[in-house]
């Protein structure tokens, strides 16, 4: 059983293309035999014209339909009784690929019988007269054939990205760039002069040709050779044109931040390798970017980007001045085992999501979650103005946040800031980001002791004293205390709007923190 590996409108598109040019092509070899290229003396004229052209009529009768029904056999695919797909696959992507080539090889077999034919037919009354138009007719077949091959191969090139959308070209299915371009110079250009020189020649040798005659033969076959040249030339260029201007158009594309875009390959030269290689870089970068996406979504996007901006791996850190917020879910044994797992899970997410916008929004960086906790880094590693200032501006902020938004989610948030390690720990097969100092202890402390007070906000004096005038103004200082697992007392602070006016509790100053 066979099928044809070509859609209908394409096998109409193609038959249309190879009908015109050949008849068009048959038409001006006609005319220059018959009435502009030199036959020498003849003792009717009129009769061997007319026995031409009516021979010429007869050959397009039976020539093309032999022609159609050849070049659409030649696009049939005959499936096998077994073998599998892919081997079936192949051979149509290899046809369609060498569709042009099998389309001009018949024409070309139906051009140098035509050129035998009408040889033979005028040798009866003049040798001269077979030779020119035998040369005429097989100079007019190549142009016609090299004009039909860029036709077909741009209505090819839907078909040929179906075939090629499974597997690419991985090398050339044709000949090169260069081989083609040399080639159509050949036919647009090289054939035309070709018949010129041969037209001169013929003058020179017999010398039957008048002045005006042979400035006719001029005008006519240089008229010809610059028309086909031309079409020979713009179809050639179109045809490297065109995949080069759609890869640059994809990569404005790309350049745009648009990593969905991509080309059709068609082409089965180098062209295609370069649709298919941008296509392949493409995927790559996509690739790429969702890795760094899911980097960043695990260790903050500041982190990807520094990680990936360092060439090498070090293990270890530097003291740097950072704020942490530390954030606490209160009541989260008891919560676990009241509610099932997936509701547990799913307010913890909503309890995060705020955090994360949150901090994202005062320049801080979630560093990592703990089960109901998260830890929250301002100043790494990428610096910050006011670390100390961002991160008790964010606790406020939260604060005030889940209050509104997860009335049923009761959070301690803790505040700190002074000098801390940070850097890479572990190993240099699994490491992670962090920082480890007395302020991110401190913090932890205070999460555990802002859960009894109102507004569930405490910050260290120390954060305060850090901070810009502005934030730190924002904060009332209250009485100092030893964290658990500390021996100095800390100094606590709690925002103004979340503090009532208690015994020892004043606005925070410059006075109050500024040694």
């Amino acid at each position: 059983m066979a099928r044809s590996v070509l859609d209908l409108p394409t096998r109409i598109a193609l038959a249309v293309v190879v009908v015109v040019a050949n008849v068009a092509g048959a038409g001006v070899v006609l005319v220059l035999a018959a009435w502009v290229l030199p036959e020498g003396p003849l003792a009717d004229p009129a009769t061997v014209r007319m026995l031409n052209i009516v021979t010429f009529g007869g050959y397009l009768l039976l020539a093309v339909p032999v022609g159609l029904v050849w070049g659409a056999r030649r696009f049939r695919l005959r499936t096998p009784a077994s073998g599998g797909e892919r081997p079936e696959k192949r051979t149509e992507q290899r046809m369609v690929l060498h569709g042009p080539l099998r389309l001009v090889t018949v024409q070309a077999v139906l051009w140098v019988v035509g050129a035998a034919l009408f040889a033979g037919l005028n040798a009866r009354w003049s040798l001269r007269l077979a030779v020119s138009v035998g040369e005429t007719i097989v100079l007019g077949g190549i142009t016609t054939c090299a004009l039909s091959y860029l036709l077909s191969e741009r209505i090819l090139r839907r078909t040929a990205a179906r075939v090629l959308a499974a597997q690419p070209p991985r090398r050339r299915a044709l000949p090169g760039v260069v081989v083609r371009a040399l080639l159509f110079w050949a036919l647009g250009t090289a054939v035309p002069v070709v018949g010129l020189l041969l037209s001169a020649l013929s003058v020179l040798v017999y010398r039957d040709v008048s002045a005006d005659r042979f400035a006719v033969i001029v005008l006519a076959v240089g008229a010809t050779a610059l028309v086909a040249g031309l079409l020979v030339t713009v179809g050639a260029a179109r045809a490297v044109a065109d995949p080069v201007n759609a890869v640059r158009r994809a990569m404005r594309r790309v350049e745009g931040g648009d990593l969905d875009a991509s080309v059709t390959v068609y082409d089965g030269t180098e062209l295609g390798q370069l649709q298919s290689g941008f296509n392949t870089m493409i995927s790559g970068l996509r690739e790429r970017e969702r890795i760094r996406d899911l980097f960043g979504r695990h260790v903050g996007r500041d982190v990807a980007r520094v990680a990936a901006a360092t060439d090498e791996v070090r293990l270890g850190g530097e003291v740097r001045r950072v704020a942490v917020l530390f954030v606490d879910l209160v009541g989260s044994t008891a919560l676990a085992v009241q509610r099932p797992p997936t509701e547990v899970v799913g307010l913890l997410n909503r309890l995060f999501a705020v955090v994360v916008e949150v901090v994202e929004d005062h320049g801080g960086w979630v560093n990592k979650f703990e089960g109901d906790a998260a830890l929250a880094v301002f100043g790494a590693p990428v610096d910050a103005a006011d670390p100390a200032g961002s991160a008790l501006a964010a606790g406020r902020v939260l604060a005030a946040r889940l209050a509104a938004e997860l009335p049923e989610a009761t959070a301690g948030i803790g505040v700190s800031a002074g000098d801390a390690v940070a850097g890479n720990v572990g190993d240099v097969r699994r490491y992670e980001y962090t920082v480890i100092g007395d302020p991110v202890n401190e913090a932890a402390r205070l999460t555990e002791l802002a859960k009894t007070v109102p507004g569930r906000v405490l910050a260290t004096g120390a954060a305060v004293g850090l901070a810009d005038e502005a934030e730190a103004a924002r904060w009332t200082l209250g009485d100092t205390t030893v964290l658990r697992g500390r021996g100095a007392p800390t100094r606590l602070a709690t925002p103004c709007e979340s503090r009532q006016t208690e015994p020892g509790a004043r606005r925070a100053s410059r006075q109050d923190l500024g040694a």
